[in-house]
């Protein structure tokens, strides 16, 4: 079910955003080579509860053990932070969610670890490209199809394999809602827009093949050719007052504005 949010609801989850958004920053400081990713579990969890907020993930469908999904390398999402630690050269997806007042926030970034190889770090910075180029067709009365084909068209013409089977997201009081929103799609089709709508725009690119497996774990989802893979998310909302987004600092940033490009 696709949910319209008020204006009082947008401001819950733009309160949630914010913690999402400080949740990163911290990550981003923290993960250096030799740190551990539980280590930086445990900075997501006391970021969030500094900001008044629950974690989205821990507990979620039952069964996930951990506040924030930390994929170094070949690990597209939901990786499951564990005792090891974080070596020069890795890159790592950080997705991070808080729920303030019963409303959700989520976000996703990645980040080379230590001195990144070129070629990684042309993988992080046209994940990020693609993001953006599907953040700015989030707008009243643009469709699903119009975001879609924006991300992938960046990641095809650099060669990327575009994965399919885990797509972008409404959220609001669930942190997944209605509609899906697939990094892939055609200019002019699908849902229309609407004012009160929020969604998670979340390309994953990987270095190889867009195919993908699971772990026994029943969480961790890896390339299967154990190529990289980069991911990254914004939560946008399309507000009675135009875009924004929610998760790009300590207040929304309203889509096209310049200054958002320099917001992560």
């Amino acid at each position: 079910m696709i949910t319209i949010k008020s204006r009082r609801e947008f401001a819950k989850m733009a309160r949630a955003g914010t913690a999402v958004a400080a949740v990163l920053e911290a990550i981003r400081e923290a993960a250096r080579p030799g740190v551990s990713l539980i280590a930086l579990d445990e900075i997501g969890a006391k970021v969030i509860a500094d900001h008044g907020c629950t974690a989205s993930f821990l507990g979620y469908l039952g069964s996930y053990p951990a506040t924030l999904c930390l994929s170094p390398n070949d690990v597209i999402v939901h990786g499951i932070p564990d005792s090891s630690k974080l070596r020069n050269g890795d890159i790592l997806s950080v997705d991070a969610g808080a729920i303030y007042e019963g409303f959700h926030g989520d976000a996703a970034l990645t980040i080379g670890v230590g001195e990144t190889a070129p070629e990684a770090q042309h993988l992080i910075d046209t994940t990020r490209e693609a993001m953006w180029a599907g953040i700015h067709q989030v707008r009243k009365a643009n469709r699903l199809g119009d975001i879609g084909s924006a991300v992938h068209a960046i990641g095809e013409a650099s060669g990327y394999g575009v994965v399919e089977e885990y797509v972008g997201h409404g959220i609001g009081r669930q942190m997944h809602e209605e509609p899906q929103v697939p990094n892939y799609g055609t200019p002019g089709k699908g849902l229309k827009l609407k004012t009160g709508m929020a969604l998670c725009i979340e390309p994953m690119f990987n270095m190889g093949r867009r195919d993908t497996k699971v772990d026994p774990d029943g969480w961790t989802v890896r390339t299967d050719d154990g190529g990289l893979s980069a991911h990254w998310e914004h939560t946008v909302a399309i507000t009675p007052d135009g875009p924004q987004i929610f998760t790009a600092g300590d207040k929304p940033v309203p889509v096209g504005f310049e200054e958002a490009q320099a917001h992560r």
